[in-house]
C-alpha cells in the first residue's frame, strides 16, 4: 500500500510545486495527444485537415470540460474526506459519484454521435473543410467514455496526494499515439482519420492503466460490498459540487467553442491559424491551470482537516508562484512566435496563417497572467465548498470576452483583431471581482473559523 500524500502539513510553497509539478508534466504531455495530431496534419495533408482538427478540437475541449469538470469537483470533496479522516464517505462517495458521472458521459457520447452534422454546421466549419471534419470529429468523440474514466481516478489519486501515477500512464499514451499517429497517416495514408483512431487508442490506454493502478495499489481505499449502498447526502453534496464546477469548466469552453465559430467566419487562413495558437496557448498556460488543480486539492485537505489560517497563506504563495510563470511563460512565447508556429506549419509556404498566428500570440499571449490567476481563483472557491463563486467569475469572463469579441471583429478597422483583444480583458474583470469578493469576504470567515477552532482545540 502506498502512503497517502499529506498536503496539511510542511512547507506549503514547497508542498505546492512538488504535488503540481507530476500534474503540470502530464497536463503537457496529454496536450502531445492534439499537438502531434496538428503537427502531422498539418506537414502531410494541409490548410483544410488542419482547420478540421482544430474545430474538432475545440468541439472536444468542450464537451470533455463537461466530464473533466464533475471529476475536479468530486475530487475535491474526495480531497475533503480525506483531510477529515472519513474513509467510509469517502468510498461509498466513489461508488455514488462513479455511477452518476459515467450515466452523464454516456449522455454525452451518444447525443454529440448523434449530432455529428449540426454541430459541424453550427462550428461554421469552411466548406473545404467539412468532410475531413466529420470524420475527425465522428471516431474521437468514441473517446469520451475513455477520457471520463481516466480523469475519474486520476481526481481520486489526486484527492489523496499521489500526482504521480498519472503522469507515467499519460506519457505513455502519448508517446503512443504520436507513434500511431505515424503509422496510421504516414504508412497507412488514413489521412485525419489516423490521427482521430491514434488519439483514441491512446485515450483506452490511458484509461485502463490508472484504472487498474488504483484497484491494485490503494486497497484500503476500494470500496467494499458493504458500500455499495445509495448515500442520498452525500451524492447530494458531491453532485452540488461537480455539478456547478462542470457549468464552470463547460461555459469557460463554450466561449472559446463560440469564438471559433467567429473565428472559422473569417475564412481558412485566419481558421487554420486559430487551430495552432489554441495548442500553443494550451502548452504555455496549462501548466498554471494545473497548478491551480494541486492548490484546490492543498484547500480542500486544509479545509477538511479545518486548518484555516493554512489556506490564506497558501493562496498568497500560490499567487505569487502562478503569477511568476505566466510572465515567464508570456516572454517566451512573445519572443519565439515565429519559432513556435513554424513547429506546425512550413511558414514559408503558409504566410498568412503564420502571420494571423503571431499577432494572436502577441496580443493574448503578453497577457497570461491574467488567465494563472484566474484558475487560483476557480481552485480555492472549488477547495472551499463555493463552486457557484467560479461560475460567476466564468461568466464575467466569458460574458466580457464573447461580446468584445463579436462587436470589436465587426468594427472593418479592428476586424479579427477584436477578437484577440477581448480574451484578455475577459480575464481581467474576472480577477478584479474574484480577488475583491475574497479578500472582503473569504479572508476574514476564514481568519474567524481559524480562531474558533484553535479556541476549541
Amino acid at each position: 500500500m502506498e502512503k497517502q500524500g499529506d498536503l496539511t502539513k510542511g512547507n506549503i510553497g514547497k508542498t505546492l510545486v512538488f504535488f503540481s509539478l507530476p500534474m503540470i508534466a502530464g497536463n503537457i504531455l496529454q496536450q502531445m495527444y492534439n499537438v502531434a495530431d496538428t503537427v502531422i496534419v498539418g506537414h502531410t495533408i494541409g490548410e483544410e485537415a488542419l482547420s478540421a482538427v482544430g474545430s474538432s478540437y475545440s468541439l472536444m475541449v468542450f464537451l470533455t470540460s463537461i466530464i473533466i469538470g464533475l471529476t475536479m469537483g468530486s475530487g475535491a470533496v474526495f480531497a475533503q474526506l480525506i483531510g477529515g479522516g472519513n474513509i467510509k464517505d469517502f468510498k461509498r462517495g466513489m461508488v455514488n459519484s462513479f455511477v452518476f458521472m459515467f450515466i452523464i458521459s454516456l449522455i454525452i457520447n451518444v447525443v454529440s454521435l448523434f449530432l455529428v452534422d449540426e454541430l459541424i454546421v453550427w462550428l461554421n466549419i469552411p466548406t473545404e473543410v467539412v468532410s475531413y471534419a466529420k470524420i475527425y470529429m465522428t471516431i474521437v468523440l468514441y473517446g469520451i467514455i475513455p477520457i471520463y474514466i481516466t480523469n475519474y481516478f486520476s481526481a481520486v489519486l489526486r484527492s489523496v496526494g499521489n500526482s504521480m501515477v498519472s503522469l507515467i500512464f499519460i506519457g505513455l499514451s502519448a508517446i503512443t499515439n504520436i507513434v500511431l499517429d505515424l503509422v496510421f497517416i504516414l504508412k497507412f495514408d488514413m489521412g485525419v482519420g489516423g490521427a482521430a483512431w491514434a488519439t483514441v487508442t491512446s485515450q483506452i490506454l490511458s484509461a485502463v492503466g490508472t484504472t487498474i493502478y488504483f484497484i491494485v495499489k490503494f486497497k484500503n481505499l476500494m470500496p467494499t460490498k458493504k458500500d455499495f449502498v445509495y448515500a442520498p447526502n452525500l451524492l447530494s453534496y458531491i453532485i452540488s459540487n461537480s455539478v456547478l464546477t462542470s457549468v464552470q469548466q463547460s461555459i469557460m469552453n463554450f466561449g472559446i467553442l463560440m469564438i471559433q465559430g467567429l473565428v472559422n467566419s473569417f475564412g481558412l487562413v485566419i481558421s487554420a491559424a486559430f487551430a495552432i495558437v489554441v495548442k500553443i496557448d494550451a502548452i504555455a498556460y496549462f501548466p498554471a491551470q494545473d497548478f491551480s488543480n494541486a492548490f484546490s486539492i492543498f484547500v480542500s485537505q486544509n479545509f477538511g482537516a479545518k486548518k484555516y489560517d493554512r489556506i490564506n497563506t497558501g493562496f498568497r504563495q500560490a499567487l505569487i508562484i502562478a503569477s511568476v510563470f505566466c510572465l515567464l511563460a508570456s516572454v517566451f512565447v512573445n519572443v519565439f512566435a515565429k519559432q513556435l508556429i513554424g513547429f506546425f506549419i512550413d511558414t514559408s509556404v503558409h504566410t498568412g496563417v503564420m502571420d494571423a498566428g503571431i499577432q494572436y500570440l502577441r496580443i493574448e499571449g503578453a497577457f497570461y497572467v491574467g488567465i494563472g490567476i484566474l484558475f487560483l481563483l476557480y481552485g480555492i472557491y472549488r477547495g472551499l465548498a463555493k463552486p457557484a463563486m467560479s461560475v460567476v467569475l466564468t461568466i464575467i469572463s466569458l460574458g466580457t470576452r464573447v461580446v468584445l469579441a463579436y462587436m470589436l471583429s465587426a468594427i472593418p478597422s479592428i476586424g479579427v483583431i477584436g477578437i484577440w483583444w477581448a480574451i484578455p480583458i475577459g480575464w481581467f474583470l474576472a480577477d478584479l471581482f474574484g480577488l475583491v469578493y475574497y479578500k472582503k469576504k473569504m479572508v476574514k470567515k476564514l481568519q474567524l473559523s481559524f480562531l474558533i477552532t484553535k479556541k476549541i482545540m
